[in-house]
């Protein structure tokens, strides 16, 4: 209970630092719509999906609103998105703001509907001068749109509803062309929700796959920048980590003894919360790369499970004092019994790799991608071709070794193959 008591304060005290006076989360935090969108406008659009579950939190925040004195751009709330915001919903969302023209919007859901509304606002804002999305997919476009135009963002404020991608508090939307299968990733600042509220309760009746999916997404986003953390923020970025990871598997495993427990949802927010923080202090790589070609076959956050042990054991010779904090979370909940003290490299990439495969097991995730429904050599091509394109050299850049798109095919094809059929004998460990 100590251990416990001391990450939930620890957790507190970073997200005090990350977003003081912009950010509410916890308790009763929902009340804060309202005065938290007359900060950025009187006439917000309200984008949300009102399904069973959710339709208590929407009704909170549209509450607040009306005590607030808002006045909606639109006498409704318009729909979100489907998962994984497919470029038509993004679309579509954007043209209900073309419509209303509000001067702000707020954004109620997972992160799904959070990224596509960010996406809508972009494509609505450049509508008349450049609404395609294509040309956005990348770092930091959207700024230099907006320096080559004058023109600014709509504001948003963005009311989380589940525990995982971190939407309402970073700078990413991602978007999923259907027609080819792949999701596609718009990373800059200007995007980033000025205000966010995520009450964790609200996570309490959601199902065990949403649960667990969003889990390992926040998981990855811990991991992948620690993993790829530089000198001069490795402290910060170890303190997050090493925080999120521990709050994050105590949820899970919590979650998993009594769904819904207070406890449980509480660890999980704050825990992928951290990892929101992670993904803005530095970036994720290896594993959310590849898992943006297996849209098709199953869910972010399983995919980014499958393939992070892969990533470890191809990263260990470079990541060792990583992995050592890493390996030492997992140790603690039973899931490691080497004693990490006595290994170095890739042995030490392995034995981590192993504790994280273990957890994937423990709550029924494969552990590796041959046994994802529907998974073919083709989704190994498409991931290699993926990791060539510009649009997603960011992902390259933040490994914590020197891959080039000219490396894709020599080391990531042997781990993609690796990965595929369950052995980390394949992986080639980059020595240059």
């Amino acid at each position: 209970m100590a251990h416990s008591t001391l990450l939930e304060d620890r957790a507190r005290a970073l997200l005090t630092h990350f977003r003081a006076g912009t950010y509410a989360y916890g308790p009763g935090s929902l009340a804060k719509a309202g005065p938290f969108c007359l900060e950025l406008g009187k006439r917000p659009l309200v984008i949300a999906n009102r399904s069973s579950w959710l339709r208590p939190t929407v009704d909170k925040v549209m509450a607040s609103l009306r005590e607030a004195g808002v006045t909606l751009a639109y006498d409704g709330v318009v729909p979100g998105s489907r998962p994984n915001s497919p470029s038509d919903d993004v679309y579509r969302i954007a043209l209900y703001i073309l419509k209303h023209q509000p001067d702000s919007v707020v954004a109620v859901g997972g992160g799904s509907t959070i990224d596509a509304a960010k996406a809508a606002v972009v494509a609505a804002s450049f509508a008349g001068v450049d609404p395609e999305l294509d040309h956005y997919y990348g770092a930091g476009l959207v700024k230099q749109k907006m320096d080559d135009t004058d023109i600014k963002l709509i504001p948003m404020l963005a009311v989380m509803t589940a525990s995982g991608s971190g939407a309402h508090l970073t700078k990413y939307a991602n978007v999923t062309d259907y027609f080819e299968s792949q999701k596609r990733l718009i990373i800059d600042g200007e995007i980033t929700p000025a205000r966010a509220i995520f009450d964790y309760s609200v996570t309490a009746s959601a199902s065990r796959d949403l649960m667990l999916d969003g889990a390992f997404d926040g998981l990855s986003h811990c991991l992948e920048v620690f993993y790829g953390a530089s000198e001069t923020n490795y402290e910060l970025i170890r303190e997050i980590a090493e925080t999120g990871i521990d709050l994050i598997i105590s949820g899970v495993l919590r979650s998993l003894d009594e769904p819904g427990a207070p406890d449980a949802v509480n660890n999980l927010g704050l825990g992928t919360d951290l990892g929101a923080y992670a993904i803005m202090v530095g970036g994720t790589n290896g594993a959310h790369l590849n898992s943006f070609s297996f849209v098709d076959i199953t869910s972010h956050g399983r995919a980014c499970a499958v393939m992070n042990p892969y990533y470890t054991v191809f990263f260990a010779p470079a990541i060792e004092r990583q992995l050592r904090v890493v390996g030492a979370v997992y140790a603690r909940h039973g899931f490691i019994k080497d004693d990490l003290d006595k290994l170095s490299g890739r042995k030490l990439g392995l034995a981590v790799a192993g504790g994280m495969q273990a957890l994937s097991r423990r709550v029924g995730f494969p552990t590796r991608l041959g046994d994802l429904p529907g998974f073919s050599d083709a989704h190994i091509d498409r991931a290699l071709a993926a990791a060539k394109t510009p649009q997603l050299e960011s992902k390259l850049r933040n490994m914590p070794v020197a891959m080039t798109a000219e490396d894709i095919d020599t080391y990531m094809g042997p781990l993609l193959h690796a990965a595929a059929i369950g052995d980390f004998g394949p992986i080639k460990n980059m020595t240059k």
